[in-house]
C-alpha cells in the first residue's frame, strides 16, 4: 500500500515526516489533534480552540492529499513540508477580541507555540484598542480562507530546516553564497505568518518589534526585506551610506537601485492582491476604513525567488531603516520606521512606487515607531548560524 508523506508541526515544535517511518497519516492526525487540544486548554478565551481537534484531523487529511509525489508516484522522504490547512477555516469573527483569539489559536496549532508564548502574543495584541485583522464593522475580505486553502492544495511550502522555524526562508546572495551559509531568515507571509490567514493590521512598528521578539525573531531591516523581495541580499556597505542623513541616503540608494519586483522585471499588479476596494465609509484613512485584505499566499505568482509571498499588494509592511551601523537589527540595534510594498487597492490607485528596492525619503517621522493603519502589516526576520545571538 502506497504511503503518503505528511508533515505536521506539533506543539513541541518538531517536524514529523510521516510515511518515512512507521506512523500512518491517521496516527499523525490523532496525535496532532490531541496535542492541539491540550495546548489550547491553556488559553480558555481562545474561541477556535474548541474545534481544533476536528480541524486538525481534517487538515492532516487534506495536507496528505495535497503533497506532490516524487518519481514513480512515491512520496519523497527527503523533503519536509510545512502544514497547509488552517484550523477553523469558516469561522466568522465579529469583534476584535474574537479576531485576536482566533488568530493566536491558529498560530498555536500551525506554529507549535507553547502556552506562555501564545498568551504573551495575545496580551500584546490586546494592548491596543485597534490591532487585529481590521475593523469588524467595515472590513470585507474579497476571498475566504477556505477558497485560499483550496487554491493552494498542490502548493505546499518546503520546510527550510536552516531557519529552525515554520514558514521561514533563508535569504542570502546567490552569487556568492549557498543557502546553508545564510545568516538570516524571513517570514514567508505577513504576520501572523500563516498561509491563508489574513494579515494583522493596525499595529505600530513598536508593537511589531515586540511581537517578533516574542517569537524569537525581530522586525526586519530595510535591506533584508528588499533582498528577500529582489532575490539577492546585498552587503551592508552597498546598501547604506551611513555618512548621509536619511533623505539623502535614500535618494542615493534609489538612483542606483535595480528596479525589479518579486515576480520579475516588469510591473504587473494583477499578479498580486491589489484588486480589492476601499470601504465606502473610508475617505482617506482612519478606523472607518476596512482592512479588505486577501488571505496570505492566495496569489502564487506574487512570490520572490526565495519563496516570500505578498511583498506587493495585500498589506504594506513595517520595517526598520538603520541610520548608523549600530542600528542594524543583526547587531541588536533598531533604526527608524520604514514602510515598503504596496497594498490591496493598487490596481485602482497606485499611491507610491512599490518595486523591491525603492525607499521613501521619509515616512511618518513625527510619529516615530507609533504609526499604524488599516492597510499596514509587517513580517519578522530571524538571525541564524553565526549571526544568531
Amino acid at each position: 500500500m502506497q504511503r503518503t508523506t505528511l508533515v505536521l508541526w506539533l506543539s513541541l515544535g518538531c517536524a514529523l515526516p510521516l510515511g518515512c517511518g512507521e506512523n500512518s497519516p491517521e496516527q499523525a492526525a490523532s496525535a496532532t489533534s490531541s496535542s492541539a487540544l491540550t495546548s489550547s486548554a491553556a488559553l480558555p478565551s481562545a474561541r477556535p480552540a474548541a474545534s481544533t481537534s476536528a480541524s486538525a484531523s481534517a487538515s492532516a487529511s487534506a495536507s496528505a492529499e495535497a503533497l506532490p509525489l516524487g518519481p514513480g508516484g512515491r512520496a519523497s522522504c527527503e523533503v519536509e513540508y510545512d502544514p497547509q490547512v488552517l484550523p477553523d477555516l469558516n469561522a466568522k469573527e465579529s469583534t476584535l477580541a474574537e479576531q485576536r483569539e482566533a488568530m493566536v489559536g491558529r498560530m498555536r496549532v500551525m506554529l507549535g507555540l507553547d502556552p506562555k508564548t501564545a498568551a504573551h502574543i495575545l496580551e500584546l495584541l490586546s494592548s491596543s484598542k485597534m490591532s487585529g485583522q481590521g475593523n469588524p464593522e467595515t472590513t470585507t475580505h474579497p476571498i475566504s480562507r477556505a477558497e485560499c486553502v483550496e487554491k493552494r492544495r498542490n502548493l505546499p511550502d518546503e520546510r527550510e530546516r536552516v531557519c529552525g522555524a515554520a514558514f521561514m526562508v533563508p535569504i542570502y546572495d546567490p552569487a556568492t553564497e549557498r543557502k546553508e551559509q545564510a545568516k538570516v531568515c524571513i517570514d514567508r507571509y505577513e504576520f501572523p505568518n500563516l498561509p491563508c490567514e489574513y494579515p494583522a493590521t493596525w499595529i505600530t512598528a513598536n508593537s511589531a518589534s515586540a511581537l517578533c521578539k516574542s517569537l524569537g525573531k525581530r522586525l526586519c531591516d530595510t535591506h533584508e526585506w528588499e533582498g528577500a523581495c529582489a532575490g539577492s541580499l546585498r552587503p551592508i556597505e552597498e546598501e547604506y551610506d551611513f555618512k548621509l542623513p536619511r533623505e539623502s541616503m535614500s535618494g542615493v540608494h534609489n538612483s542606483k537601485r535595480k528596479i525589479v519586483w518579486a515576480y520579475g522585471a516588469k510591473k504587473d499588479h494583477k499578479k498580486c492582491g491589489t484588486d480589492s476596494t476601499k470601504s465606502k465609509e473610508c475617505s482617506a484613512s482612519g478606523w472607518k476604513c476596512g482592512s479588505n485584505t486577501y488571505p496570505a499566499g492566495f496569489f502564487p505568482e506574487c512570490k520572490s525567488r526565495f519563496g516570500v509571498y505578498d511583498q506587493h499588494g495585500n498589506a504594506a509592511e513595517h520595517m526598520l531603516l538603520p541610520l548608523k551601523p549600530e542600528d542594524l537589527g543583526s547587531k541588536g540595534g533598531r533604526g527608524v520606521a520604514e514602510m515598503k510594498g504596496s497594498w490591496f487597492i493598487f490596481q485602482k490607485h497606485e499611491a507610491h512606487k512599490d518595486d523591491c528596492r525603492w525607499r521613501a525619503p521619509s515616512w511618518h517621522d513625527e510619529e516615530g515607531l507609533n504609526h499604524a493603519n488599516y492597510h499596514l502589516s509587517f513580517r519578522c526576520c530571524k538571525d541564524i548560524g553565526s549571526a544568531a545571538p
